[in-house]
């Protein structure tokens, strides 16, 4: 008996001491990108000609359907949905506000777009933060940082039975999620930087790709096929014009008009020869 209380004392303790490690987000930044994300949700709602239930349904998946994603697939620590006491009634409470009335969102969509990729870079910064507190390897943090920021969109267009946002081509969404993933884990790993400046960064760089794809029409790239490489040009040959001197323009233009005139008086001449015969018979 006592092993095993000692057992679940050290996890609880390493547990603690990892939570303690982890970027310190800001609750304000946390409950500010689970906002915009449930407001997204709410309006998707309404485009769909939802109910007050499956508008909140909508928002709560987008606002927190990526961490619940990234919780379950790890099974590490607490789920985020059920330690954040304030996450789910923020998102209930932004969904049936925006429901009510989407005027608040709809005509600052400037300000909606930008708080929008800011809190993709803030998820994508926290789910690869977590998952390498608890020593997994780069690229499953990079991984789990991708499904914390755009896993709630995901879950959003399978309840709505249509192909997700993240895989249809588009300007840079989800590489934009991909790239502040991969600068936090290089920034905290690699050149061993504070994980409070790193996450800055990080998220400075999600927005930076979306950014530079909206303002110079970047798009993800579609289907590829290098084996239908293009056929080279074939070289035609062009006939080559000489120039002609005045001189020879001039002699062939007098040819030509000396030749009409030859034809002129040979055809006169055979008329005249006609007309005798004609009247020689009569």
């Amino acid at each position: 008996m006592f092993p095993a209380v000692l057992a679940v004392t050290q996890s609880a303790v390493s547990a603690s001491v990892i939570a303690s490690e982890s970027v310190a987000i800001p609750l304000a930044f946390e409950l500010l990108a689970v906002v915009v994300a449930a407001a997204t949700g709410a309006l998707t709602a309404r485009e769909n000609k939802l109910d007050l239930v499956g508008a909140i349904g909508l928002a709560v998946l987008v606002s927190l359907g990526g961490g619940l994603i990234r919780d379950v697939i790890l099974q590490e620590g607490n789920v985020y949905i059920l330690r954040q006491p304030l996450a789910l009634p923020v998102a209930i409470a932004t969904a049936a506000a925006v429901f009510t009335f989407p005027v608040m969102v709809e005509k600052p969509d400037r300000l909606v777009a930008i708080l929008d990729i800011f809190s993709v870079g803030l998820f994508a910064v926290m789910g690869a933060d977590k998952t390498m507190l608890y020593g997994y390897p780069a690229i499953t943090c990079v991984m789990m940082g991708f499904f914390t920021a755009v896993g709630g969109g995901l879950l959003r267009d399978v309840c709505l039975a249509r192909v997700p946002y993240i895989f249809q081509r588009s300007n840079l969404y989800a590489i934009a999620a991909i790239a502040g993933a991969l600068t936090y884990i290089v920034l905290v790993q690699c050149l061993d930087i504070w994980n409070i400046a790193a996450a800055v960064i990080s998220v400075a760089v999600t927005m930076a790709v979306r950014w530079w794809s909206i303002r110079y029409n970047i798009m993800s790239p579609t289907e590829v096929d290098l084996h239908k490489l293009p056929e080279p040009v074939k070289k035609v040959a062009r006939p080559v014009v000489r120039p002609v001197c005045k001189a020879a323009q001039h002699v062939s233009a007098k040819t030509s008009q000396a030749a009409e005139q030859a034809r002129l008086h040979k055809l006169e001449r055979q008329h005249k020869k006609d007309r005798v015969r004609k009247g020689r018979r009569g």
